[in-house]
């Protein structure tokens, strides 16, 4: 049986779980589906075509669902989803699609969006993603799982995060950013792998040495990117963390793939 606040507003039409809790001063919209447990604190409001899974927390004065900052907005029907056990804290807003992304946002499970951070329209998040205060997608951005971006950090429109890796605080991120890799600077550049990151989710030392490896064959002063890219698949060819990143370089994208400053540059 949901709980929910006298003073809360709850349109008639939205969909709300078992346990959900609705505190005081929500919003929440007729199109919205709340999934089992989930809660919002206080002056919390969820609106549009919003679909979010069990047990996400949302807490005052976040705003998800509302029109997308997409001047080329007309109103269409898109829509945002967001999976469970996620942490949407202070100031948070989250957009929702547009007609010329592909009509949705989507947001995997158990991410956490730190304190005034956004999610512009179109982006696609994986699951295990960590914003920090003050965090900026741009629209078309897409994130692998387990990225963790720093406080105050901003991704460029049409960006690709790749999983498992890190963008530090107050950085700006223009190109793609390889798996496993981390950026960091004013314009980010790669600064090397987020080693600190595979360590903590259990990969081995071997597996880490041998992306090490991979990384400076990739990155090395000899040849063009792409006859690198071939060279390290023929000598990794059996390695999965290696081919994933070759992969996502192969795939590309909009951007350029980040890639190390310069010896002249430094």
């Amino acid at each position: 049986m949901p709980q929910i606040h006298p003073t809360a507003i709850v349109e008639d039409g939205a969909r709300l779980g078992e346990d959900v809790r609705i505190g005081p001063y929500c919003h929440v919209g007729a199109d919205v589906s709340l999934g089992d447990g989930c809660e919002l604190i206080s002056h919390a409001v969820v609106v549009g075509r919003t679909t979010i899974g069990p047990r996400t927390r949302i807490f005052p004065f976040a705003s998800v669902g509302h029109q997308p900052q997409d001047l080329k907005y007309r109103g269409e029907p898109s829509t945002l989803e967001i999976g469970a056990d996620c942490i949407i804290r202070e100031g948070v807003t989250l957009n929702p699609g547009t007609e010329g992304g592909g009509m949705k946002t989507v947001i995997g499970d158990r991410c956490a969006f730190l304190a005034n951070s956004h999610v512009g329209h179109d982006c696609h998040l994986g699951n295990n993603v960590i914003l920090s205060n003050n965090v900026m997608l741009a629209g078309h951005v897409t994130v692998g799982n387990y990225v963790i971006l720093g406080g105050g950090a901003a991704v460029i429109q049409f960006a690709r995060v790749g999983s498992h890796a890190f963008v530090g605080g107050m950085s700006g991120l223009e190109n793609d950013l390889i798996p496993y890799g981390m950026a960091m600077g004013n314009r980010a550049r790669l600064s090397g792998l987020n080693i600190i990151g595979m360590q903590r989710r259990g990969f081995s030392r071997e597996d880490i040495h041998t992306v090490r490896r991979a990384y400076r064959l990739l990155f090395a002063d000899e040849g063009s990117l792409r006859e690198r890219v071939e060279d390290v698949a023929a000598e990794f060819r059996d390695h999965a963390v290696v081919t994933e990143i070759l992969d996502f370089i192969r795939e590309g994208g909009k951007r350029s793939i980040c890639t190390p400053r310069a010896a002249d540059e430094s």
